[in-house]
């Protein structure tokens, strides 16, 4: 059995209107988020035109110390990138806790973040504890673990909330060295790999999220146009198309 998944859109002040043609958006909307929520994963799609708040998230372990079942390690596929867009993954330089909680509240752990270039193509894993931000003029596909957990430590003087304490503690202090990977990604939680259909792809393997990046078709008779998300249960999965390309992701029992 092959399910398209229905789309859930978020609005929030950095979105974007110009989200085509991942999402159709007939009527200009300022979408910044559009999630499909699959099993013990959700995929997105972000478009934005601001700077997202400077955040990091717990792993596994202290999530569950305060009440949630799960932590957030995530990865991003950059789909379009405005000259000058950036995104932040982890620090440049060791700090202490006391450091970094100083830096978030005067603003200048901007400074502190390895601040990096990207462009479309470009994949990036993003382990709980890592410390990001994801800047503007970006589009990208991001698949993490299903969990509502975000500590933001600098929301560029915009006014929310932030969670200096929390946040603090599940960051890693010191820099990780993170730059772009290469497909497939694989951690505990999902592995992710990228493939093209010219002709016929006809398969069964395990269960497995198939988002379209690029091209139109069909998926086991649904029809198919890029930002569309599909479940295959395992059994047999055909795809037809001329040109299409597709993120495949399995989540991973952990």
């Amino acid at each position: 059995m092959v399910t398209k998944l229905a789309p859930e859109r978020h609005d929030l002040i950095w979105g974007s209107r110009d989200t085509e043609p991942w999402y159709p958006n007939p009527e200009g909307l300022r979408a910044a988020e559009v999630w499909f929520p699959s099993g013990e994963l959700l995929i997105k799609f972000l478009f934005t035109t601001d700077s997202l708040s400077v955040q990091v998230h717990p792993n596994d372990e202290q999530a569950q110390q305060v009440g949630k079942p799960r932590g957030k390690t995530e990865m991003w596929h950059i789909l379009r990138a405005d000259p000058g867009a950036r995104i932040a993954l982890g620090l440049n330089r060791a700090v202490t806790a006391a450091q970094l909680r100083s830096a978030a509240v005067d603003g200048s752990i901007v400074d502190l973040l390895n601040w990096i270039p990207v462009s479309a193509g470009q994949t990036f894993f993003v382990p709980a504890g890592t410390i990001h931000a994801i800047g503007a003029g970006i589009v990208l596909c991001e698949i993490q673990q299903l969990s509502d957990i975000t500590y933001r430590l600098y929301d560029w003087s915009r006014g929310r909330e932030l969670h200096l304490e929390q946040g603090v503690e599940v960051s890693l202090l010191k820099p990780a060295n993170e730059g772009p990977v290469e497909l497939p990604v694989e951690s505990t939680y999902f592995r992710t790999e990228r493939v093209t259909v010219n002709g016929l792809l006809s398969l069964a393997e395990s269960s497995a999220n198939w988002i379209v990046l690029e091209g139109t078709g069909t998926v086991a008779g649904y029809d198919f146009r890029p930002g569309d998300v599909f479940l295959s249960d395992g059994t047999l999965l055909e795809i037809r198309a001329e040109h299409a390309v597709f993120l495949k992701s399995l989540e991973l029992p952990n």
